[in-house]
This record gives structure tokens, C-alpha cells and sequence, in this order.
């Protein structure tokens, strides 16, 4: 196991910054996840840890080593990609032991890693099996036991379980999370799936067009988005944004969205700083309620009621906006129905119109 350290990091493809100027510092044994949407640099700066594509400036260190210029087979990592690259004319077997084969590992220490690996990942039976004959999630298993078995200083995961459905990709979510808790090995795991970044992450980096935007714990990027896109980013379904003007009476801060149609009473809320071209109000879905009072503040006209069984996600529309709520089951919602909105000022987020950054304190 080892630490992980980029310094100054930058990719250039011609006229193309695709990551800029990155720095992390992912300590021992911890799980580090780069999200981010499609583009974002997250998979290119993977790439570079594992030596797969050159640095264009800036430097990687794994543990005390600079590695920046090493070949991957230099690097002890282990990878994992979307494609779990397979050797088809090989059984599980073989293609486990491949890498130690190659490295001239004694074949008993062979055996007992492969039948050590195979064991902790439940794939004994499959060891005589082609890939052909197997499923999704078992190629998905013996990728990842070909990882575990070299015993490297570090693992990179690259979209690995984009190839697999819904109900299988929680399955590995929990088979993943179970691995790391029992191998200790520091983790690098890139994904544009916010659900897997927040489930499985130790730390989350969001990255958007090559610069990291806010790195944190899950429940701190989620409860304390640094910017407005980070907030539509992390979270499913999307925060709900209102563009308005803050509006100072006495001690008291109010909010009125652009086209009058919402206007909140926020109390003594503080700043971090003013915003004098304009705000946006970001409030969850999860923290909007609905009420039988349509004569407050703010109202919505529901387009669309889905019953998710023990919640009920409703859409529809106040003035211009584009509401979103999910709430506790209530089967009387109706189509066509107006409702209540009510939101608490400690739960809304504000965000400069211009530069997005949050204006909320702490």
C-alpha cells in the first residue's frame, strides 16, 4: 500500500487542456473517487497514475517514489477497466496467474495466490471456465481477482461496472466496498455515476472540464457544494435552482425570484459574501414540502406525479421554474393539482448568479 501524491498535474492534447493543474494528496489505504460528467478529465488523470498517458507537466509520486516518467510495469498498480480485457483462449485460471507467470513467481506461490484470490471473491468453481462462459458480474469478479493477486501499491479502477445492469451494479457496489474494508489498499476509482461516487468514496473528487472543483467527504459535498455545479452534480434527483434578488429588511434577509412568483422569507441567514448582480436559490428535491396551502409564498402546479412506493417524486411548476419534489408516499396527488411549497432557510443554498461560487456560510 502507498500514498498517492499529484503535484501541478496538466494533460495537453494540442490546444486541448484536459486536466489543469490538478493536486491531490490521497493518503494511505484510503478509497478516492473522481466523478465528474463525460470530458471532465477524470479518466485521463487515471491514465497518468497508471502511465498510460504521458504528462504533459507536473509530477505523480506513489508513496516516496516519482513515478512520473516510469513505465506502468514499474509503477506496481493493478487496473480495472469498463472492458475487463480478458484473455478468451484462457480459463479464469490462467488468466489470474498470467501476471505472476510473467514476473517468473515460483508456480506454488502461484497456485496458493490464485486459490486465495479465488476464495475471498467466491469464484472457486468458475477457475476451469472460459470468459465466454461467463456472466457479467463473474467477468467483473475475475478482473478484479486478476488486480488483487499481484499485490500492488495501489488500485485504479476505470468505469468498471458500466457494462452491467442496475440490480448487478449495486451487487458490486457492496462486493467493491467489501474488498477495500478487507485489503486496505489505497484506491483510485474514476466514475460519472454520482450513486457509485457516493457509496463507495472515502473522498469524493468532482472534476468538470479538467479542474477539480470541490474535493470532500460524500455528506460534505452533498451538504456543503462549494458551487452551483457541483450542487446539480451530486445528489439524484437534481437540486432544484431559482434565479432571484436578496432583498435586506432590518435583520432579516428575503429572497424574490426572478418572475415574482416565489418569494421566501430566509430570517437572519448570513452570507459569506454580498451578491449585488443576483443569486441563485438551490433547495434538494428531498428537502422541499408540499402543503394544501396554495395561497403562500410559493406554489406548484404539478405536471407529474411518480409513485416510487415508499416516496413520491413530484414535478411541476411555479412561475417559470421547473420544481422538483420528493416526498413521503401521498397517493391524493393529482396531475393538473396545485400544492404549497415549503423550504427551510437552514436548508437552502444560495450561489452567485455570475460565478456560481456558494454564498452560504460554513
Amino acid at each position: 500500500m502507498a500514498c498517492v501524491t499529484l503535484k501541478n498535474l496538466y494533460k495537453r492534447f494540442d490546444n486541448v487542456v484536459a486536466v489543469n493543474d490538478v493536486n491531490l494528496e490521497i493518503q494511505d489505504g484510503e478509497f478516492l473517487v473522481l466523478v465528474g460528467p463525460s470530458g471532465c478529465g477524470k479518466s485521463t488523470t487515471l491514465k497518468m497514475i497508471a502511465g498510460l498517458e504521458d504528462v504533459s507537466e507536473g509530477e505523480i509520486y506513489i508513496g516516496s517514489r516519482n513515478v512520473t516518467h516510469l513505465e506502468p510495469k514499474d509503477r506496481n498498480i493493478a487496473m480495472v477497466f469498463q472492458n475487463y480485457a480478458l484473455y478468451p483462449h484462457m480459463d479464469v485460471y490462467h488468466n489470474m496467474s498470467f501476471g505472476l507467470k510473467v514476473r517468473k513467481v515460483d508456480p506454488p506461490e502461484i497456485d496458493r495466490r490464485v486459490q486465495e484470490v479465488s476464495r475471498i471473491l467466491g469464484i472457486e468453481e468458475l477457475l476451469k471456465r472460459k470468459p465466454k462462459q461467463l456472466s457479467g458480474g463473474q467477468m467483473q469478479r475475475v478482473a478484479l481477482g486478476r488486480a488483487i493477486i499481484r499485490n500492488p501499491d495501489l488500485f485504479l479502477f476505470d468505469e468498471p461496472l458500466s457494462n452491467l445492469d442496475a440490480k448487478l451494479r449495486v451487487k458490486m457496489r457492496f462486493e467493491i466496498a467489501r474488498l477495500h474494508k478487507n485489503l486496505k489498499c489505497t484506491t483510485v476509482y474514476v466514475t460519472h455515476d454520482q450513486v457509485e461516487a457516493m457509496t463507495l468514496g472515502d473522498r469524493i473528487v468532482i472534476m468538470k472540464d479538467g479542474v477539480v472543483n470541490q474535493i470532500g467527504s460524500p455528506l460534505e459535498v452533498y451538504d456543503y457544494p462549494a458551487n452551483r455545479f457541483v450542487a446539480s452534480f451530486i445528489g439524484s434527483p437534481e437540486m432544484n435552482f431559482i434565479d432571484g434578488n436578496l432583498v435586506r429588511e432590518a435583520e432579516r434577509l428575503k429572497f424574490i425570484s426572478d418572475d415574482g412568483c416565489v418569494t421566501l422569507d430566509l430570517g437572519a441567514k448570513r452570507l459569506a459574501r454580498d451578491a449585488s448582480d443576483g443569486v441563485v436559490l438551490g433547495i434538494r428535491p428531498e428537502h422541499i414540502r408540499l402543503s394544501s396551502k396554495t395561497e403562500g409564498p410559493a406554489y406548484v402546479q404539478i405536471e407529474v406525479v411518480e409513485h416510487l412506493g415508499f416516496q413520491t417524486m413530484v414535478m411541476g411548476r411555479t412561475g417559470c421554474v421547473q420544481i422538483t419534489a420528493l416526498v413521503d408516499r401521498m397517493e391524493s396527488l393529482q396531475y393538473g393539482a396545485r400544492a404549497g411549497i415549503e423550504m427551510d432557510p437552514a436548508l437552502i443554498h444560495l450561489f452567485d448568479r455570475q460565478s456560481g461560487i456558494s454564498l452560504n456560510c460554513g
